[in-house]
């Protein structure tokens, strides 16, 4: 399909040349133009410019069957990439969000035998055909609030024939939806309780067993480790992290929610696409992440739902760091996968600004998915990923306006959905 949105009232996030990411300061810019046009052709933005230059475009002219959209008093976003979600699972869990509002922590109710275990002990019990299917009403729902790209873990299995199920079906999802979907390896989420008193075990089960047989049927995009107080250790860490990157899994990881874990230090010595949660941050860790490729990634939605301290966002951007932000979509801590909302917590909770909150959870969180070449900004060349807001005054209700979706229609691959 070709589009030409017209009249756009300010088409947000555009680059002339593009960047992998943004950081420190740079967070702060954030380029627009208004009164604007966009011309997305076999599903690649094309061109774009003032509506004032749109009658000198000779690209314009030569495309034929152009359906043209007007965008009068509306704004144009590149879609929100979210570089952190489980949203494969197999039921909601409730029931412990009343422990979590009766004052237990996360870890009282782990020991409950309640949290991941729970969820893991369902995945074992359930088909992938359900799997699928509830995953992609998840999907559609995030669709339709601006989020057109999604990375989506295992580590609800913890078996390997659990784990196999979980990635088999985010491989399917990638056929089945429009979505533009990373897969990311988590055997290493949780300790099964029957491991409790020899973990060393589980990990040279994940090793020896679970890593080999993703690699062979190319089930994943990368390999993650929940490396904190409580769940892997660092030694662990190194050594399932060694072992991925031997079958080409590149880390992402699970880092200092609980406690000063040592999961960003060992994260940026395997160069790590990305260390998410990063609840304690130090200085130690900031000077870790300064001058790495690793993309400090916080989790908003997991720190609000949980109730615990919020990284120091505001810190580490003046230390010259880049940030993104993710929903961590899952049944037990985020059960949220609004990236409308996670740019609102960036301002609300974190302190960013606008233009900061929405690089956070674009060409950012695109950076986190190894996307950054092709999403996360309005550039000519990369994917027509984008949505057309409602009419609204600026791009700075979007974090603003809290709680409604301002997302009136997407367009994915260049079509519209």
């Amino acid at each position: 399909m070709n589009i030409i949105i017209k009249n756009i009232r300010e088409l947000v996030q555009v680059e002339t040349q593009p960047k992998l990411k943004v950081s420190g300061h740079e967070m702060s810019t954030l380029k627009t133009i208004k009164n604007a046009y966009l011309l997305i052709s076999d599903g690649i933005i094309t061109e774009f410019g003032k509506m004032e230059n749109l009658q000198n475009s000779a690209k314009a002219a030569s495309i034929k069957e152009l359906k043209e959209i007007d965008a009068t008093g509306k704004m144009v976003f590149p879609s929100f990439c979210d570089s952190h979600t489980h949203l494969v699972y197999p039921a909601s869990r409730e029931i412990e969000y009343i422990d979590k509002i009766k004052g237990l922590s996360y870890e009282e109710i782990a020991k409950k035998g309640g949290g991941i275990l729970n969820t893991a002990k369902k995945m074992q019990e359930i088909s992938e055909e359900e799997l699928t299917e509830s995953a992609l009403q998840r999907l559609n729902e995030i669709k339709l609030m601006g989020t057109g790209a999604v990375e989506i873990k295992s580590g609800y299995g913890l078996t390997p024939d659990s784990e196999l199920k979980m990635l088999r079906v985010i491989k399917r999802l990638k056929s089945l939806s429009s979505l533009t979907i990373k897969a990311t390896f988590l055997g290493a989420h949780a300790i099964p309780a029957i491991y409790k008193s020899n973990p060393t075990e589980y990990v040279d089960l994940i090793i020896n067993e679970m890593i080999p047989q993703v690699a062979s049927e190319e089930l994943a995009d990368y390999i993650d480790v929940f490396c904190d107080r409580g769940f892997f250790t660092v030694d662990d860490t190194d050594r399932i992290l060694n072992a991925g990157m031997k079958y080409g899994l590149r880390p992402k990881i699970h880092a200092n929610e609980l406690d000063f874990s040592g999961g960003v230090q060992v994260g940026v010595k395997y160069n790590a696409l990305s260390v998410d949660h990063l609840e304690y941050t130090g200085e130690a860790e900031i000077k870790a992440l300064l001058n790495s490729e690793t993309m400090p990634t916080i989790l908003p939605g997991a720190a609000f739902f949980l109730n615990m301290i919020y990284a120091p966002a505001r810190k580490m951007i003046e230390a010259g760091l880049p940030v993104a932000m993710a929903s961590d979509f899952n049944p037990g801590s985020s059960p949220s996968g609004n990236m409308q909302l996670i740019l609102s917590m960036a301002s609300i909770l974190y302190k960013l600004t606008p233009e900061e909150a929405i690089n956070a959870t674009t060409i950012n969180t695109a950076y986190a998915m190894d996307l950054s070449e092709e999403l996360g900004s309005i550039c000519v060349g990369k994917k027509a990923n984008v949505f057309i807001t409602c009419p609204i005054p600026s791009y700075q209700f979007m974090p603003y306006y809290y709680g409604s979706n301002k997302a009136e229609s997407v367009i994915l691959n260049g079509e519209i959905q």
